[in-house]
């Protein structure tokens, strides 16, 4: 596995996107949430497949489902955007309990600004020191 793991870094960085897809999509299938996560970066730029906005959010929903902090981080950043900052106050607030530096950030500087209950922003911050 570790040997793979090498094997599909290098491809990676060396532009080899098509073999790095291949690889993800089949871990993935096998429920490997970075796997996931790093699908949804591929869609999200355009990397080795054509740029793709419901496969990238299927992939990025998978991931922080899965467990995984980046996802969670940008699937809140995708509903500020979206001007839904209730929901990405709680993807951000999951992120942070789980160890996520950017999303603490972001839920404290909702709370500076009231969007974000006092409550909310201790539990986020005691998560997150657990969690590191």
């Amino acid at each position: 596995m570790a040997y793979q793991s090498k094997k599909l870094t290098k491809a990676f960085k060396e532009g080899d996107y098509k073999s790095a897809f291949e690889y993800w999509t089949r871990a993935a299938a096998l429920g490997d949430v970075g796997a996931h996560y790093q699908l949804s970066c591929l869609y999200h730029v355009g990397q080795g497949v054509e740029k793709d906005e419901k496969r990238e959010l299927h992939h990025l929903t998978e991931a922080a489902i899965g467990g995984h902090p980046g996802a969670r981080y940008n699937l809140g950043c995708l509903e500020r955007r979206k001007g839904r900052v209730d929901r990405a106050a709680t993807h951000w607030i999951i992120a942070a309990k789980l160890g996520d530096d950017r999303s603490l950030e972001n839920v404290r500087d909702l709370y500076k600004v009231g969007q974000v209950s006092k409550k909310d922003f201790a539990a986020a911050l005691r998560g997150h020191q657990t969690a590191v």
